[in-house]
């Protein structure tokens, strides 16, 4: 076991600004990254909304650009995956990777949110070629083409009508023969002369050709009648899922697992942190994430430096901070 005075659990740009800024703090700071650095925004090709890149940046340089920098002032990354945490007993806290164990002082928390995917042929090897699971970070790269969003709820429609600004044409794929978005969406939508309708029918299969998608594999729910639809991209929004079920319900959510925090950034737990898209399910963008984990981490300094002298040193054996 390690004891360090924070530990960031995420690394998408949420977690990274985190511990830019824990690290600039001179506190010892330890990323546990997850599957990959740089969260979702690792997964898109290109990224031309982040502030500061004016020709625009790949998803993955961009991630490497923010770990780099994060430890340049000392951050350290931990490649693995969270399996447990005690936040039972308050400060220090201790958190549970594969294969190390870490008593923390403060944890700031940026594990984000999972896009739901359709979980069919062609999805994951397109995600970056045509498959988008974000309207505001890929429209722009669909100007003139005809594309395809999955989803019949709110969230559909909104990102639906966004992309008729880049679109030649949007087609709404939903597969019950209603949609659940609000009225007032349906009526926008359906008054967009771009924006066109299959009921009742799921995409079975998502056909890319030379690293780019071609078409979709439809199937009337009803009829059973199968057929190929061409498409340019394929834009999914059957909603999202937040990365919360690790904390065991230690953390407070909402009904939709959403952390809880004030706007402080603060969770249920004194000295536990949120930031990004485990509590935000309004933006989800890069630079709102990063911003909030910029907030969450100055808070978790101001709330360590507080406490200074009552904390542990950290070149003080492990077994005297859990007994203290």
């Amino acid at each position: 076991m390690e004891k360090v005075r924070v530990v960031v659990i995420g690394s998408g740009p949420a977690g990274l600004t985190a511990a830019l800024y824990t690290s600039r703090a001179q506190l010892s700071t330890v990323v546990i990254t997850g599957m990959q650095i740089g969260g979702q925004i690792a997964t898109t090709h290109d990224v031309d909304n982040f502030p500061g890149f004016p020709e625009g940046v790949n998803g993955p340089e961009l991630a490497e650009r923010m770990r780099a920098q994060a430890e340049r002032f000392g951050t350290r990354f931990d490649y693995d995956l969270v399996t447990d945490v005690d936040f039972t007993t308050g400060t220090p806290f201790r958190v549970k990777t594969q294969n190390n164990e870490y008593l923390a002082d403060s944890v700031i928390v940026t594990i984000g949110a999972s896009p739901r995917k359709l979980g069919i042929p062609g999805e994951d090897e397109n995600i970056g070629r045509g498959v988008s699971y974000c309207a505001t970070c890929d429209g722009y790269f669909f100007r003139g083409k005809d594309i395809v969003v999955v989803g019949g709820g709110d969230s559909a429609l909104q990102e639906a009508i966004f992309l008729t600004k880049f679109a030649s044409s949007v087609t709404v794929i939903h597969r019950r023969d209603t949609l659940r978005a609000s009225v007032a969406l349906q009526t926008r939508a359906f008054a967009n002369p771009r924006i066109h309708f299959i009921y009742d029918s799921v995409v079975d299969e998502i056909k890319g050709e030379d690293g780019q998608v071609q078409a979709v594999a439809l199937r009337n729910v009803k009829t059973g009648e199968v057929s190929d639809k061409p498409t340019d991209g394929v834009f999914v929004f059957i909603g999202y899922d937040p990365n919360s079920v690790i904390f065991n319900s230690q953390l407070i959510t909402d009904p939709q697992g959403y952390v809880i925090v004030d706007d402080r950034f603060r969770t249920n737990i004194d000295g536990v942190f949120a930031g990004g898209e485990i509590h935000d399910n309004i933006f989800r963008q890069a630079i709102t994430a990063a911003g909030q984990g910029a907030s969450a981490a100055l808070v978790a300094v101001n709330w360590l430096g507080e406490r200074e002298d009552q904390l542990q040193p950290l070149d003080e054996p492990v077994e005297a901070a859990v007994e203290s």
